[in-house]
Formats: C-alpha cells, structure tokens, sequence
C-alpha cells in the first residue's frame, strides 16, 4: 500500500488515519504493520466496502476534502476489484532507519550481508544483479525508478522490487526521487569492491 509523498507528514503526525483502495485483494491485514517513508504503520482493520459506505469523515481522515474527491481519485469501478477501507494509525520509527545508519561493519557483518546478496543473485533467474543494483544507486542517486530500470536493462516493477529487497538489509534509502545508498550500504560496497 503506498502513499504520495505530499501525505508523508500527515501519516507521520497522525492526522491521515484511512485510506480507500481498490484491490483484487488485500495487501495488509489487520493487526500487521507496514513499513512506510514515515515509519511504521500499525494497520488496524480492513474493511471491503461499497462506494455508499465512504463517508465525508472518513475521506477526510484520509485526507481528502470529502467522499467525492475519494471517488475521484479512486477512479472508474473496475470489476476485478473491491473497494477497501483500511484504518491505521502511526506506530513509531521503521527499525529500518537505525539499520542503515550502521556504517561501521565487522567482518562478520561484511560476511553476512555477502551470503544474503548472494542468495538474492542465486535465486534470481537472470543471474547476479545485488552489486549491479548497489553500484547503479551508489553512481547516480536521485534519479528516478524508471531510469535507473532503463539504464540495467530492467523492467521498472522488477527493479523496484529488487531495491526494496536491500533496502529490507538496510543498504538504500529511498529518496523523495530515486534512491541513495545508506550509510550502511556504501560501507558494504566499499568493503567488497
């Protein structure tokens, strides 16, 4: 579930709580977290729902002005997929954060990020692609997903989904546009090269 970097401040104050989707089906549940740029997000139900069920408070806990700019910005109805309110609140710092700011690593540490990217590459069908990736972020930060995708040879969801996997071992942030590398992740890159 993502969210439009100009609502990041009001996730992270608390003052967006809701949010509508339309999904084939669920990608959180209740009771679980997501991980979000502003931290954790403790996701406290989700709830299928039809289009009457969207009231002017709930749009407006979502940020919206009201339950027509929620309909708006969903979109026509499309018959594969449910509408969803899910309700969350803010639950605190991703642990991700401190993760990344890790830049003195033993050997050990250098070690076992090693075996993790090489488990990465080895069950990837193309082969090795964790370095090719840090190197590619490490050479151009800020720059744009799709552009990056480009310049590997890379569809754009693939090669989002690969960032987001060193980004789960602490070795990219993700930027307003594009990514950088952590503290953590340049360190591990400067140790291996």
């Amino acid at each position: 579930m993502l969210f439009k970097a100009d609502v990041w401040p009001r996730l992270a104050n608390g003052s967006i709580t809701v949010a509508f989707r339309r999904w084939k089906r669920p990608t959180v549940k209740a009771g679980g977290t997501l991980q979000s740029p502003v931290g954790l997000l403790a996701i406290e139900t989700v709830d299928r729902i039809g289009p009457d069920d969207i009231t002017d408070a709930d749009a407006r806990r979502a940020g919206d002005a009201g339950r027509a700019a929620v309909l708006a910005a969903l979109g026509p109805d499309v018959p594969d997929r449910a509408l969803y309110r899910i309700t969350f609140h803010h639950a605190g710092v991703d642990p991700r954060v401190a993760l990344r700011q890790q830049n003195t690593l033993e050997e050990a540490d250098v070690a076992d990020l090693t075996q993790r990217l090489g488990r990465l590459d080895a069950h990837s069908a193309d082969g090795q692609w964790t370095h090719q990736v840090l190197r590619l972020i490490a050479d151009h930060p800020a720059v744009r997903a799709p552009d990056l995708a480009q310049r590997m040879g890379d569809e754009t969801p693939r090669f989002k989904r690969r960032v987001r996997r060193l980004k789960a071992l602490g070795l990219t942030e993700s930027l307003q546009t594009g990514y950088r590398l952590s503290p953590r992740g340049q360190t591990l890159l400067d140790r291996t090269e």
